[in-house]
C-alpha cells in the first residue's frame, strides 16, 4: 500500500522538478531602448530615402595612363592638394635608358646633317668655279650637266639628313613624354580622400574595381540621394529636404537642392537592411548639405526626408 502510494507522489515531485528547471532555463527578457531614436520627418507628405554623402566635385577615381611598377607616392589620404601637384609617380628607369639611346641618334643626325650641309657647300663651289671660266671650250656641256645634277642630289641628301633629325627628335621627344606621364598629377585643386596605391605595387592602365586614389573637394559636401523609382514621381525639382545624421537622429541639417539626375539607375548603395530589395532602380537627386559643423565623411550615408506630394496623386 505504502509502494503505491510513493510512486505517483514521485511522480509528481520529478513533473515539478521538470517544470521548474524549463522556466529556470528560460532567457528573461528585458526591454531596452534604442541607443539612439529613430529620425522623424518635418513635412506632412515625405519621401524618405537614403542618401550617400560626396565630394561636391563628385569622388574622382585616379587613374594612371600608363602600366608600370609604382615607385613614389608623394601624397595621403586627407591632405589638400593643388591643381599639377604630383600624386604618385611610376618607374622610369628603362624610359630614361632609352633616352639616353634617343639622344644619341639625335647627335648622329645631326652630325649627318652637318656632313650634308658641307658636302653641299664643296659641291656648290666648284660648280660655280666652273660657271665662271670664261672659255667655253675649256669646259664641256656634260661636265657643268653633271656637277649642276651633284649639286641637286647633295641638297636631296641634306633635305634627307634634316628630315632624319627631326624624326629622331621627335622620337627623343615622345620617350620624354613618357617619362612626364609617368608622374600622375592632381586634375585640380581638391582633397585627397583615399590611397590605395604603394611603393613597389603594379599599377595597371585600366578601369580598376577599386580607384588607385580618390580625390574631390570636400567643402561643401554633397549627398546623392537614391530615390526609388515608385516614388520618383512625388518629387519634384527644388523640393526641401531634410538629412539625418546616422545614429544621432539629433544632428541634422537642412539640404539645398543642386541638381536631379534624370537617368534612373540600378541601386548600389545599400543599407543593409534585410527586407532591402537589391533588384530595384533609383531616382538620383543631389543635394548641398549647409551645415559644415556636423561630423560628417565622405561615403556616410544619411537619411533622408524630402517634401513630397502626396501618395493619393493629389498635389500640395
Amino acid at each position: 500500500m505504502m509502494k503505491r502510494s510513493v510512486l505517483p507522489f514521485l511522480g509528481i515531485l520529478a513533473a515539478a522538478w521538470a517544470t521548474f528547471a524549463i522556466i529556470r532555463s528560460k532567457p528573461a527578457r528585458v526591454e531596452t531602448d534604442p541607443p539612439s531614436p529613430p529620425p522623424v520627418s518635418e513635412y506632412g507628405h515625405t519621401v524618405a530615402a537614403v542618401g550617400l554623402i560626396e565630394a561636391n566635385t563628385e569622388n574622382i577615381s585616379i587613374g594612371t595612363p600608363l602600366g608600370g611598377v609604382v615607385a613614389r607616392v608623394y601624397v595621403t589620404a586627407g591632405r589638400t592638394v593643388n591643381e599639377n601637384e604630383p600624386l604618385f609617380e611610376l618607374d622610369t628607369r628603362h624610359l630614361r635608358a632609352e633616352l639616353a639611346v634617343r639622344e644619341d641618334a639625335c647627335a648622329v643626325a645631326r652630325a649627318r646633317v652637318a656632313v650634308a650641309a658641307a658636302q653641299l657647300a664643296d659641291l656648290e663651289r666648284q660648280l660655280e668655279f666652273f660657271e665662271q671660266i670664261s672659255d667655253k671650250r675649256a669646259v664641256s656641256v656634260e661636265e657643268l650637266t653633271r656637277r649642276r645634277s651633284a649639286v641637286e642630289t647633295a641638297a636631296a641628301s641634306l633635305e634627307q639628313a634634316r628630315a632624319e633629325a627631326l624624326a629622331a627628335n621627335s622620337s627623343r621627344d615622345a620617350v620624354g613624354v613618357e617619362i612626364e606621364r609617368s608622374t600622375v598629377r592632381a586634375p585640380m585643386d581638391a582633397e585627397v580622400l583615399q590611397v590605395k596605391v604603394r611603393p613597389g605595387e603594379y599599377a595597371p592602365a585600366a578601369a580598376m574595381p577599386a580607384p588607385l586614389l580618390l580625390l574631390g573637394r570636400a567643402k561643401p559636401l554633397h549627398v546623392r540621394v537614391d530615390v526609388d523609382e515608385h516614388e520618383g514621381w512625388r518629387v519634384r525639382a527644388g523640393a526641401a529636404a531634410t538629412g539625418h545624421v546616422r545614429g544621432n537622429a539629433d544632428l541634422k541639417t537642412s539640404l539645398r537642392f543642386v541638381r536631379m539626375e534624370p537617368f534612373v539607375v540600378p541601386k548600389r548603395s545599400l543599407t543593409g537592411d534585410s527586407t532591402e530589395r537589391v533588384d530595384t532602380r533609383v531616382l538620383q537627386i543631389i543635394y548641398l548639405i549647409e551645415r559644415d559643423d556636423l561630423p560628417l565623411f565622405v561615403g556616410q550615408q544619411m537619411d533622408v526626408f524630402i517634401d513630397g506630394a502626396p501618395p493619393n496623386g493629389r498635389a500640395h
